[in-house]
């Protein structure tokens, strides 16, 4: 038998534990060439696509992050992989295999997998590079379809650049082999192992940590975020570690102090377990967790901003299409005619409005104040709540002849309450007002004299009007077309009809912003999916990696169980505890640890946004759960059928 023979043998033999290490390697590498394919084309090289130049540099960041962490992730697995292996060595060892042999062997079963997950991630890389490329396509919005090719230098570097690394990863394990004594290695496995430990003092710390971090989170403020935001980072991080390291311990020593509790079922059993479990895997707990919160946050920021960038461009543009025309006629368009622009290629204008005002000029006065004269549209009460109602801002009263001011954005509440006198003219006519507190947020399109809007009684409306010129009176149109995000051909149509003047009394803006935004933020999105998949897949598979590394112990343990009455039934339930918290206790903590830093992030931007954040963090529960019943279903099963005597 050859050393190249033994070391595929002994791939096949540990399959398992080699299972999600090698699919973690192969996703690592699919990424790294759907990356590299799109960097690496031709149109985009030769700069033929001029929307890619933004996006490669973002690209490329992502291939050099996937390979940082592939090489940690590498490193890790193949260390830990070795450690488990001592008594295997010990037994060649004492058949005559000499150390560089043993590192011969560890370096050929690293290349043979780093092979096979290479092959396997290109071949998926190409098959699914086509669907990539046409998705990224759309996304950014490319004037011609890009060309479906395999990039030599893409499958080259991909290649090449792996294939390094498992190479320098093999080397460093090998270095690893044979360096203690036959008798250390064989009794490896018998050594018993010391009760877990902890230090009241540093269990303290953990709790005292974790607090200082959560409420700095909860009471940041904009002016204090700069300050805080690494003493948050640093507190969580340490209360992190000596949760998993000491706080953890100290909790399962409690629970074994409560006797009924303890003693009840198989409570002693799989909390005596969990004890040595959650200690002997306490760096990786802590690795996975802060792994999980930084993806959560990642991921859970992005979502925010863009459901709040769609919010805020609804929140200023409350019609698809809307205009203003002040004085006798229609200077920018009839609204029929809008109308039948905007549903001439199959469009459906769902809501149509027209609210009737004045325009007052040389407004001065608390409102103003950038002491100023301003513009605004004067409007009935009744049409204002009719519009207000409309976009889901609370209707409003007034008590006699006094008004109140609309302002166009609801950020403007923090500047304060406008209140007071305010002095301007209708015409030629003089106004002369007693303003109310004022209100936020567009009623109407925030465009020309529309800007803002001065609401009276229905009666003082009445009696202005009936004075003002002709030249002062202004009526808004506005148009709602259902599947509005889809309609930007007719919003074009419309805006193509306009004079140059009419142009600047219309709004025709939300479609257009909206599609840049989807644009910005959905590329952002699909390039940042891939790599939060990517470090939750290596995450998940550390722990998956971690659990068949410690199998051959634990069947030996439950075979004798098994001797003494425990059942199949009792096992199962006793490993799915343990597996089940070694998988869910990171991801809870880390959401725990995103939760606050929603908290903090809606501080800074002046809105709750954690009710988003709970949208990714759900996903990332399930996908949690999923992994944790497909780890839990395999080794049980392993432990399961080599168990029974």
């Amino acid at each position: 038998m050859t050393f190249r023979s033994l070391a595929l043998n002994n791939i096949r033999g540990n399959w398992r534990s080699y299972a999600a290490f090698f699919l973690s390697s192969v996703f690592s590498v699919l990424i790294f060439y759907l990356y590299a394919s799109f960097v690496l084309h031709p149109d985009v090289v030769n700069g033929k696509i001029e929307q890619a130049q933004g996006v490669k540099k973002m690209m490329e960041v992502c291939m050099y992050l996937i390979l940082i962490f592939s090489f940690f992730f590498v490193l890790y697995s193949s260390s830990a992989f070795v450690k488990t292996r001592k008594k295997e060595f010990g037994l060649l060892t004492l058949f005559g295999t000499t150390r560089g042999q043993l590192r011969k062997m560890v370096v050929y079963e690293s290349l043979a997998v780093a092979a096979l997950s290479i092959a396997a991630g290109l071949g998926l890389g190409i098959l699914l590079s086509k669907l990539f490329i046409l998705t990224l396509g759309v996304l950014i919005g490319t004037d011609v379809p890009i060309r479906f090719l395999v990039p030599g230098r893409a499958v080259l570097l991909t290649a090449g650049g792996f294939l390094l690394l498992f190479f320098v990863i093999s080397l460093l394990s090998a270095l690893r082999v044979g360096r203690s004594e036959i008798i250390d290695l064989l009794g490896e496995g018998r050594r018993p192992k010391r009760p877990p430990a902890f230090s009241p003092g540093l269990s303290a710390l953990a709790a005292l940590s974790l607090g200082a971090g959560y409420a700095m989170a909860a009471m940041t403020t904009v002016q204090t975020f700069m300050m805080l935001a690494l003493p948050i980072i640093g507190f969580t991080v340490l209360g992190t570690y000596f949760l998993y390291t000491q706080l953890s311990v100290a909790v399962i020593r409690l629970l074994q102090r409560r006797k009924s509790f303890y003693y009840k079922g198989t409570n002693l059993l799989s909390i005596s377990q969990l004890a040595f479990r959650i200690k002997d895997n306490a760096r990786i707990l802590f690795v996975v967790t802060v792994l999980g919160a930084i993806v959560m946050s990642a991921a859970s920021t992005v979502y925010v901003f863009q459901k709040l960038q769609r919010d805020q461009i609804l929140e200023h543009t409350p019609y698809t299409v809307g205009y203003v025309e002040q004085g006798p006629g229609h200077s920018v368009m009839d609204p029929d005619q809008a109308a039948a622009l905007l549903e001439q290629d199959g469009g459906s204008v769902t809501e149509r409005s027209e609210v009737k005002g004045l325009h007052a000029s040389g407004l001065v006065g608390a409102a103003f104040r950038d002491d100023r004269p301003g513009d605004a549209m004067v409007v009935a009460l009744s049409d204002y709540n009719r519009e207000a109602e409309r976009v889901g801002l609370p209707k409003r009263s007034l008590d006699g002849d006094a008004g109140f001011l609309v302002e166009p954005f609801r950020s403007m509440q923090e500047k304060g309450k406008p209140e007071g006198e305010l002095l301007g003219r209708i015409g030629d006519e003089p106004l002369r007002l007693k303003l109310d507190e004022s209100a936020y947020g567009a009623a109407l399109s925030p465009i020309a004299q529309a800007s803002w809007l001065l609401v009276v009684s229905d009666r003082q409306m009445e009696r202005w009007t009936a004075a003002a010129p002709a030249s002062a009176k202004l009526a808004f149109y506005g148009f709602e077309l259902a599947d509005w995000e889809h309609r930007l051909a007719d919003v074009k149509r419309f805006d193509e009809a306009l004079t140059p003047a009419a142009k600047e009394q219309a709004q025709t803006y939300r479609v257009s912003s909206y599609i840049e935004m989807r644009q910005s933020i959905g590329l952002t999105v699909f390039i940042g999916l891939f790599i939060s998949v990517l470090f939750f897949i290596a995450s998940g598979s550390l722990l998956y990696f971690k659990l068949f590394t410690e199998l051959q112990e634990d069947r030996s343990q439950f075979r004798a169980l098994n001797r003494i009455g425990l059942t199949s039934g009792e096992l199962r339930r006793t490993v799915g505890v343990q597996v089940g918290l070694l998988y869910l206790v990171p991801c809870l903590v880390g959401i725990v640890h995103s939760l606050f830093a929603m908290q903090a992030l809606g501080t800074l931007i002046g809105r709750p946004v954690w009710m988003y954040g709970l949208v990714v963090m759900g996903v990332y529960i399930l996908m949690q759960a999923a992994y944790c019943l497909i780890s839990w279903t395999t080794y049980t099963r392993s432990i399961v059928r080599d168990s029974r005597v």
